[in-house]
């Protein structure tokens, strides 16, 4: 391994390994780039962990216009990730997105929807506003009585295949030079206002001219490293697994006005709920917290689905969301005062849709210094410190 890499890249989940991919592809970018990953069987990272989602339906441009250039990039990723006639097959399953709201102008409340759906469709999103009616004639397994209306996207909504998405990223950015290091970043080093380079846990130092922070729910400790304070922590999410008695239609991802998430999964189904804040503490393990579904899950899949109150958990994981607690929102580009350090992190449950548009954006500010495909500097980490925080209603 080299000694001194133009970019240094710590972390080789999908960010990492987007940004590698990105920079490589980049025919005016001649650099050298090394991916630290401690972890490439990839079992416990938040990638593979994670739902794959894929929707239009925030309430932030930035965001939104994110989540559009997934889209696109996921029905062209055939071509532009195969490797030596090799194509990845990400699985996307375009069965949309549902958002369902009660009546009010709280976050899930009919206002909010409203609100959300006419910034969507003014981006070009298409998003459908359904009332409660509507609702019952499209959706006949559905539970609509205490539902006000509901937003469903049939188109560029659905899911893929997180873990085939890393490893296409992945596979194209090492066939496009990127060298990647089984290894761990322990340590930063600094001379005055710039990043000089990094120590790896088997004792190497590895020089760099970029350092960027792709660690995902480690990112707020890879940052404390430079002596930075960046608001990225590790929060536990657990997805069950469950049987159905009764067989249903293909139905699209469902969020619950009271949070609680669910789709199918082949013949089964996922469901999820993001805990409140006071019981949502940083969390390095991954053990399932069971006694959420049946004390809160299951009744509110019961009451909304009818079909639902048969079912059998088959399984279920814990996994990692990398939580910005400042806005729940990305945190991208450099450091005001170590313009050298990127920032690539805080996703908060919806990086994998956002790693292509983040990935390209990172390489972007790598090789012209700037943007130039989408604005996403209102995303910065100076944000934070100035306190404007971006509010992102649809957290799923």
């Amino acid at each position: 391994m080299a000694k001194n890499y133009d970019v240094v890249i710590a972390g080789g989940g999908v960010m990492g390994s987007a940004i590698a991919y990105f920079l490589g592809a980049d025919p005016t970018f001649t650099g050298s780039v090394l991916v630290v990953e401690r972890d490439p069987s990839y079992a416990n990272c938040a990638t593979t962990r994670s739902w794959g989602g894929i929707r239009q339906q925030f309430s932030t441009p930035e965001n939104i216009r994110m989540s559009q250039f997934a889209a696109q990039f996921v029905r062209q990723a055939v071509e532009l990730l195969a490797v030596d006639g090799e194509c990845p097959d990400l699985a996307f399953r375009e069965r949309g997105y549902l958002f369902l709201a009660s009546a009010g102008g709280d976050s899930r409340g009919q206002t909010i929807l409203e609100s959300n759906v006419g910034l969507q469709r003014s981006l070009g999103a298409e998003v459908e506003l359904l009332a409660p009616d509507e609702l019952a004639r499209r959706f006949p397994w559905l539970e609509t009585g205490d539902l006000a209306a509901g937003a469903f996207g049939p188109r560029d909504e659905g899911w893929i295949d997180p873990s085939a998405l890393l490893h296409a990223f992945r596979r194209k950015a090492r066939a496009l030079g990127a060298a990647y290091a089984t290894d761990e970043v322990v340590g930063i080093g600094r001379d005055g206002n710039r990043v000089t380079g990094v120590k790896l846990r088997t004792g190497e130092d590895i020089g760099c001219g970029i350092l960027v922070n792709a660690a995902g729910p480690q990112a707020g400790a890879l940052a404390a490293l430079a002596g930075i304070d960046l608001p990225v922590r590790p929060r536990k999410r657990t997805t069950f697994v469950f049987d159905c008695r009764e067989a249903l239609p293909p139905l699209p991802l469902t969020i619950d006005p009271s949070g609680v998430a669910f789709r199918p999964e082949g013949a089964q189904y996922l469901a999820i709920l993001s805990p409140p804040a006071d019981r949502d503490p940083d969390s390095g393990d991954l053990e399932p917290d069971h006694a959420m579904f049946e004390d809160e899950i299951w009744p509110i899949l019961a009451a909304r689905v009818p079909a639902f109150e048969a079912i059998k958990v088959t399984g279920a994981w814990g996994g990692h969301y990398d939580y910005n607690t400042f806005d729940q929102n990305a945190v991208l580009g450099p450091h005001p005062d170590l313009a050298n350090f990127l920032f690539c992190n805080g996703f908060s449950g919806h990086g994998i849709q956002q790693s292509p548009a983040a990935g390209r954006a990172i390489a972007e500010f790598i090789a012209y210094g700037g943007y130039r495909s989408l604005d996403l500097s209102a995303l910065s980490y100076a944000r934070i410190p100035a306190g404007r925080a971006i509010k992102e209603i649809n957290v799923v």
